[in-house]
């Protein structure tokens, strides 16, 4: 019985496709009618479709993947909707910058349909009204921007135009996932134009590089001798530090062997026969400088007196006699003082006895 009526059912709906007139059917709905299936009663929907279907030409209901019933004659299935994301080439178009430049862009868009009902019923070829409507808003988006920001903002300009695409095809039950420009295409001249641009761009940083870099080697050289200088500063500082202190060391050491000496000489005059010992050492020192006189100069200082040299050795015993006697009531550093002015004493008045 159930076979019976199936086979009329689809005899009848056959008959009446044929004898129904061309002239009402638009090419869209021809072209969704060529793909949709026949209502054999037993219906398997396959994942990810939506089957719409029309009971006596008005909206029924929506097929679920799998297993589906329908009633023939009645209902009829009108629009099968694909769930996938769906791929759509924008055609190339022409749109003219912020700045006056005509660009050629392409596209590619990616939408989905969230509603079946909505995208059957709310426009009449969803395709064909998405990318419409993704052309004009890339013109408009286009028309917003300079030459410049196009391809440096190519991101952004995408976000935008999907923007755009979502609030006007909400009420289509479709959702614009992305649009990716894919290519952008410049009048000739403005090409070279850009191209000179991009040379002079790259003159630019390389003048601004070697200028720099002139710079930093400047400065280095400078900053080099000012180093230089003060290290050799530096180092006669220390040169003049090292010198100042050898000298104090040599003047230090030069008064401590001059009053170890002082003091070897004191004690031996204090032992027995020190005397002569002294006026033998004066009677030596007396005939040396005599034999070295008029080696170095002709100018020559003698005393009246100068072969009296028991007379030169007696003054020299009276000197030393007197500061011996002091010696015991002065401190050493006193009679350091007394030995010198009684030198001095004795060189001036060798000087008095010179003609």
């Amino acid at each position: 019985m159930l076979r019976t009526l199936c086979r009329t059912g689809g005899a009848i709906l056959l008959q009446a496709q044929r004898s129904a007139p061309r002239l009402l059917v638009t090419p869209v709905q021809q072209r969704w009618a060529s793909s949709l299936p026949m209502n054999t009663v037993v219906l398997f929907v396959p994942q990810q479709e939506a089957w719409v279907v029309e009971r006596m030409g008005r909206f029924h209901r929506i097929l679920e993947p799998g297993l589906n019933f329908l009633i023939p004659l009645l209902d009829r299935i009108r629009y099968v909707q694909s769930l996938k994301e769906i791929v759509i080439d924008v055609p190339e178009q022409s749109a003219v910058s912020l700045d006056n430049v005509t660009l050629q862009i392409d596209g590619v868009l990616y939408l989905r349909i969230l509603d079946p009902f909505k995208a059957s019923y709310g426009v009449e070829d969803p395709e064909y009204a998405v990318t419409q409507l993704a052309q004009t808003t890339m013109r408009s988006e286009l028309g917003k921007l300079t030459l410049d920001k196009v391809f440096r903002e190519r991101e952004s300009l995408n976000s935008n135009i999907v923007h755009s695409i979502n609030q006007a095809s909400d009420e289509w039950g479709i959702r614009c996932l992305r649009y990716e420009i894919k290519d952008i295409h410049v009048p000739p001249r403005v090409k070279e134009s850009m191209q000179m641009q991009v040379e002079a761009e790259r003159k630019k940083r390389a003048t601004v590089l070697e200028s720099e870099g002139t710079r930093e080697a400047a400065i280095n050289v400078a900053e080099g001798r000012k180093q230089a200088q003060i290290l050799a500063s530096e180092g006669e500082k220390a040169e003049q530090i090292n010198k100042a202190a050898g000298e104090a060391q040599a003047v230090i050491a030069k008064a401590e062997a001059k009053a170890k000496a002082i003091r070897m000489l004191s004690d031996a005059l204090t032992e027995q026969n020190g005397n002569a010992a002294a006026s033998l050492s004066v009677a030596e020192q007396y005939v040396s400088a005599f034999s070295n006189l008029a080696k170095q100069s002709n100018t020559i200082l003698l005393p009246s007196n100068t072969g009296d040299i028991s007379g030169m050795v007696s003054q020299a015993m009276t000197i030393y006699s007197t500061l011996s006697k002091t010696s015991q009531k002065l401190s050493p550093e006193e009679l350091q003082e007394k030995t010198e002015e009684a030198h001095s004493h004795l060189e001036s008045s060798e000087d008095q006895r010179t003609p």
